[in-house]
C-alpha cells in the first residue's frame, strides 16, 4: 500500500472535522484509509474495489464500484461532503461537478499529472493530461483557492503534477 500524498496530507486540516468524505477514483483507497482513521465518514469510489475489501473493517466506510467515465449520471450527484481528495486521475467531464457537491466550508484536494509528465512515464496521452493552469481555470470561478501549484517532483521517480486545494466559501 503506498502512502498518503504529502499534497493531501500538508491540507488534509483545512477539512471541517467530522465531515464526510468522498475518495473519487480512490484506487487502493490510501486516502481513505487516512480519513476514516481520522475519524471521517468515507464514501470510496473506483471502478475495481477489489483492493477496497479491508475498508468494510472501519465504521463509517462506505465503499462504491461505478465507472466514472461509462456515460451513466455520476452516481453522487445528490450527496454533500466536507472534503473531496481526487489524486492521479483526470476525467475532464467531472471536473465541473465537483464544486456543487460541497457544503460550506467544504475543500477540495485535487492532484493529478500534468503535460510535460510524458517526458518521465505514464501517463503521456494529452487526455490524461491537465493543461496548465487547468485546475486553477476550472475551480478559481467556485471556490476560494488556498494553495496551487504546477510543479516537477523529483522523488521517488519524477512526475509533473498539477495540484490545487480549494475551498468552498459559500
Amino acid at each position: 500500500m503506498s502512502e498518503p500524498s504529502s499534497w493531501v496530507l500538508k491540507h488534509a486540516g483545512y477539512i471541517p472535522e467530522g465531515s464526510d468524505i468522498l475518495d473519487l477514483a480512490c484506487g487502493a483507497g490510501r486516502h481513505a484509509r487516512l480519513f476514516l482513521m481520522s475519524g471521517h465518514y468515507v464514501t470510496a469510489v473506483d471502478k475495481n474495489i477489489d483492493a477496497l475489501d479491508d475498508l468494510k473493517n472501519y465504521p463509517g466506510a462506505e465503499i462504491i464500484q461505478a465507472d466514472l467515465e461509462d456515460g451513466s449520471p455520476f452516481p453522487l450527484s445528490e450527496r454533500k461532503f466536507g472534503g473531496i481528495i481526487v489524486t492521479n486521475y483526470l476525467y475532464r467531464p467531472l471536473l465541473p461537478l465537483l464544486p456543487a457537491l460541497l457544503i460550506p466550508g467544504g475543500v477540495l484536494i485535487y492532484e493529478t499529472f500534468m503535460i510535460g509528465n510524458e517526458k518521465f512515464g505514464r501517463p503521456k496521452k494529452p487526455d490524461f493530461l491537465l493543461k496548465p493552469q487547468e485546475l486553477l481555470d476550472n475551480y478559481h470561478p467556485h471556490l476560494r483557492v488556498q494553495n496551487y501549484e504546477e510543479v516537477i517532483i523529483t522523488e521517488p521517480n519524477p512526475v509533473v503534477v498539477q495540484r490545487i486545494c480549494a475551498v468552498n466559501s459559500k
